[in-house]
């Protein structure tokens, strides 16, 4: 199966945008924070066209059932990562394509997760997210399955997230969350 990569679309930003606000307006209470994160927030970057967002709550087991179908009735499906201390939700379009990622995790690692350390540093150095852009095309031509085509990432996203983790005094850890 084929890795679709697409341009930027200007789009993106507000529809990450309209999405955390559908989330919060949604859950009046729930999130503490909702951001958009991964490649469609960072201008400039091919992606692939999911908005990828990421939400943060007090505790996990504050999504109560009640709150799980209210994210149905929105059309996230959860769907088990194996990543620990995370919820991790998916929507599709009508059309069947993959169109949003909503990853719930809890407020006390809000600050030190990886993907909003990984998503600033490519905003603050358009020439790593023109490299990392680089690195997504080939891998999306050379790479037949989505696994391959984020572990071929993942060299690159470490050496950035090490830097950003030891700016803040932060240790070091795996993006691959396991």
């Amino acid at each position: 199966m084929a890795i679709d990569i697409a341009d930027h679309d200007p789009s993106w930003p507000d529809q990450g945008a309209r999405a955390g606000a559908e989330l919060i307006d949604a859950l009046p209470g729930l999130f503490l924070n909702v951001e958009h994160v991964g490649s469609t927030s960072v201008p400039r970057l091919v992606a692939k066209p999911v908005i990828d967002l990421m939400a943060s709550v007090a505790a996990l087991d504050d999504v109560t059932a009640d709150r799980e179908a209210v994210l149905e009735r929105l059309g996230y499906r959860s769907q088990e990562t194996g990543m620990p201390g995370r919820l991790f939700y998916y929507r599709d379009t009508d059309a069947g394509r993959r169109s949003h990622h909503l990853h719930i995790v809890t407020a006390d690692t809000w600050e030190t997760r990886n993907e909003r350390l990984f998503r600033d540093h490519l905003r603050a150095h358009p020439e790593v997210a023109t490299e990392y852009g680089e690195l997504k095309r080939r891998a999306a031509v050379e790479e037949e399955d989505g696994l391959a085509y984020t572990k071929r990432k993942t060299e690159l996203i470490q050496h950035v997230v090490d830097r950003e983790r030891a700016a803040r005094g932060l240790p070091l850890v795996p993006v691959w969350e396991e």
